[in-house]
């Protein structure tokens, strides 16, 4: 990009496809223009709002856009990663609804119980310092710091609604209480600390610290 003088790279993808790109162009002097192509789409809305991807183009080529993102929150940094990341062994729904995906409601039913079980009877994840644990610890990054949210499973209710929330795609919509906003945030576990972000799952061990950084290249907004 460099080479040929290209100032601006399009990417019409999902939120773990964008930060892929992203990582690669580190460092590079141009911008990046994240298109909703995913399920969720969080950093396009975050910079765009909930529009169509011909509808924002339009506006950046019309000059209309603004850079200057790379001072944004890029998200929890030991996850490298821009939008929310949920720390617990409630992450196994998201293999569920892998399963539901591509083999369908009948294979998706059949492993629910054993997410279900997991959720309910695995070391839970809670912030240092706090007695309380939880099945899910969603952070968020914000201009004010890292938000931490611990979801709540205290009823048959509950334990539902998050199920139908991570089938849904969006993990966040379950019932949860704020834990702390911080520019460091330190989980802890009896067990290796499962995440889910931008879609994508990993596992680090515990303690696992979470600090805000900048992103390494900028991005354009037409919000």
């Amino acid at each position: 990009m460099r080479r040929q003088g290209i100032d601006l790279l399009l990417v019409w993808t999902g939120d773990g496809t964008i930060n892929a790109a992203a990582s690669k162009a580190a460092g590079w002097d141009g911008a990046l223009l994240p298109l909703p192509g995913g399920t969720l789409n969080l950093l396009s809305k975050q910079l765009h709002g909930d529009r169509s991807a011909p509808d924002i183009l339009a506006d950046a080529l019309a000059g209309k856009g603004r850079c200057g993102a790379r001072s944004r929150p890029s998200g929890p940094r030991v996850a490298r990663r821009s939008s929310p990341s949920s720390p617990s062994p409630a992450t196994r729904w998201a293999e569920v609804r892998e399963t539901m995906r591509q083999d369908g409601l009948i294979e998706a039913s059949r492993a629910a119980p054993e997410a279900l079980d997991t959720m309910l009877n695995a070391p839970g994840v809670g912030i240092a310092g706090q007695d309380k644990t939880y099945p899910a610890v969603i952070l968020t990054p914000t201009e004010q710091g890292i938000a931490a949210d611990g979801i709540m499973t205290e009823g048959t209710a509950d334990v539902l609604r998050h199920g139908l929330a991570w089938l849904g795609g969006d993990f966040r919509d379950g019932p949860s209480e704020r834990l702390a906003t911080a520019g460091t945030i330190l989980l802890e576990s009896e067990a290796p600390i499962s995440l889910e972000y931008d879609g994508e799952l990993g596992e680090i061990p515990s303690p696992a610290r979470f600090s805000i950084a900048t992103s390494a290249v900028d991005f354009l907004a037409t919000a």
